[in-house]
């Protein structure tokens, strides 16, 4: 048996599609996913913490923001290769879960029976709803477009990070062409932009195929909304738009976000001690 070491981090972004849903989505997601997870990755992971989504800012929606959690890992081994695919113990992952997220139809008919988790999380975009999206990218960030030296005591962030999928239309070419030539240098330029990272996604790890994730920090959603709503009107609509205002692309299938703190609510690996209820 061979182990591909191979330093990387990913991101996983939670929806809820009701709030109807979000208390059964949390009870799922730390009263039995995190214990699942812990038991089978804890020997080849050095980080799994999960960040709650911050409220989603006026014109958000458009920005395809997702509004419960983005989850984070940062695995030493590629745990995706054949080798690695028998486990002793099945994750519990009931169709609910992705039913509160909206990756299958919110309907009663809905089958409730466990599902792989692997396979959980490969749902969605073929079926008419938002895709699962679970992104691979080097362990360290590619490229660094603004505000290198940022220190923690220069103030808390207002963290937007997101995953771009660029149209077929456009194409990866095009796409990799309108971000740096385009948008890239817009954002550079706006004072109300701190931080402003990205990196290219791995399609050979869970066979993702979002394009690029993309992190830009604000002193707060004024600040967004300024840069990413008022000052992005400037933007020249490509041919290939899928919108008819910035980020030009589709929300919840080829741009998909959150909007972030610094702090993770639960680091997982060192924090989490079960699940304790309040009375």
């Amino acid at each position: 048996m061979s182990v591909e070491f191979r330093p990387m981090r990913s991101v996983i972004y939670v929806d809820v599609c009701r709030e109807e849903y979000r208390h059964r989505l949390q009870h799922w997601l730390y009263g039995h996913h995190i214990q699942d997870s812990i038991s089978n990755f804890g020997p080849y992971v050095t980080k799994y913490a999960f960040y709650n989504a911050l409220p989603v800012p006026p014109e958000g929606e458009r920005f395809g923001t997702r509004r419960m959690q983005m989850t984070e890992h940062y695995w030493l081994v590629n745990e995706m290769v054949p080798e690695m695919r028998n486990k002793a113990i099945a994750e519990y992952m009931p169709l609910d879960v992705l039913r509160w997220q909206g990756c299958v139809p919110d309907t009663d008919e809905t089958p409730s029976e466990n599902i792989d988790g692997d396979a959980g999380r490969a749902v969605g975009g073929d079926n008419g709803c938002p895709p699962f999206v679970f992104a691979h990218v080097p362990i360290n960030w590619e490229e660094d477009f603004k505000g290198k030296g940022r220190m923690v005591c220069d103030g808390p962030n207002y963290r937007w990070q997101f995953v771009l999928q660029y149209s077929e239309e456009a194409g990866e070419a095009e796409g990799e062409r309108w971000f740096h030539e385009e948008v890239v240098p817009y954002f550079q330029s706006r004072p109300e932009v701190n931080r402003f990272l990205s990196s290219k996604i791995y399609h050979d790890v869970v066979g993702c195929t979002f394009h690029r994730l993309v992190e830009l920090w604000f002193d707060g959603p004024e600040e967004w909304y300024a840069a990413a709503v008022e000052g992005a009107k400037a933007l020249k609509k490509p041919a290939w738009a899928q919108q008819e205002a910035f980020p030009f692309l589709k929300p919840q299938f080829n741009i998909v976000g959150m909007f972030l703190t610094d702090i993770p609510a639960c680091d997982n690996l060192t924090q989490f001690r079960g699940y304790i209820t309040m009375r």
